[in-house]
């Protein structure tokens, strides 16, 4: 059984904040699951890359980070990053993550994504983020992810055409977001 104590817990995943020493870990499973990621997604492959990455999740302002994990065992199945915190009237946070390929097409994600959405969505004093509105910036080609957000219970609100530049192309999104108080949220 896993020793952490998680922020949130499901049937078989909790969610706990990322450390230095998870790096080893996280790194080789992003090794391994480069054909998964590729093109969506980038996570850092090396230790060097891993910890600037995981320090500015730990403690950069305007991000957090929570690694997915198998109950059962600790492992890490993937990460749910909140980037771009806008608090005020706005208070929201745009959703990056990605399953790594030990556990991809097992429904981890299915339970992780509300599990991350209740964490972000809870008020501060109950160790929280406070935010009103989350935001999942998708390419349409990933099939996955948009099954993932729109079962979770987001709307699809937008296009957005050459919305960020990857691998040297500039690639479109749709734009999906979940308020609290909406169903799934």
């Amino acid at each position: 059984m896993s020793s952490f104590t998680y922020l949130r817990e499901g049937e078989r995943v909790g969610l706990r904040p990322f450390r230095l020493a998870d790096g080893p870990e996280f790194t080789a499973r992003v090794r391994e699951s480069r054909h998964l990621h590729h093109p969506w997604l980038n996570p850092p492959a090396t230790t060097e890359e891993y910890e600037a990455y995981a320090t500015a999740l730990i403690e950069g302002d305007g991000r957090v980070g929570f690694l997915v994990c198998e109950r059962g065992t600790g492992a890490i199945a993937g990460f749910v990053n909140v980037n771009n915190i806008v608090y005020g009237a706005f208070d929201c946070g745009a959703l990056g993550y990605g399953a790594f390929a030990h556990s991809a097409g097992r429904g981890l994600f299915r339970e992780a994504l509300p599990l991350a959405v209740a964490q972000a969505f809870a008020p501060g004093d109950e160790g929280g983020l406070g935010l009103h509105r989350l935001e999942a910036n998708i390419q349409p080609g990933n099939a996955a992810s948009l099954a993932l957000v729109r079962g979770a219970g987001f709307r699809q609100e937008g296009f957005s055409p050459d919305f960020l530049f990857v691998d040297g192309d500039w690639r479109d999104h749709e734009r999906w977001a979940i308020t609290a108080g909406m169903p799934g949220a």
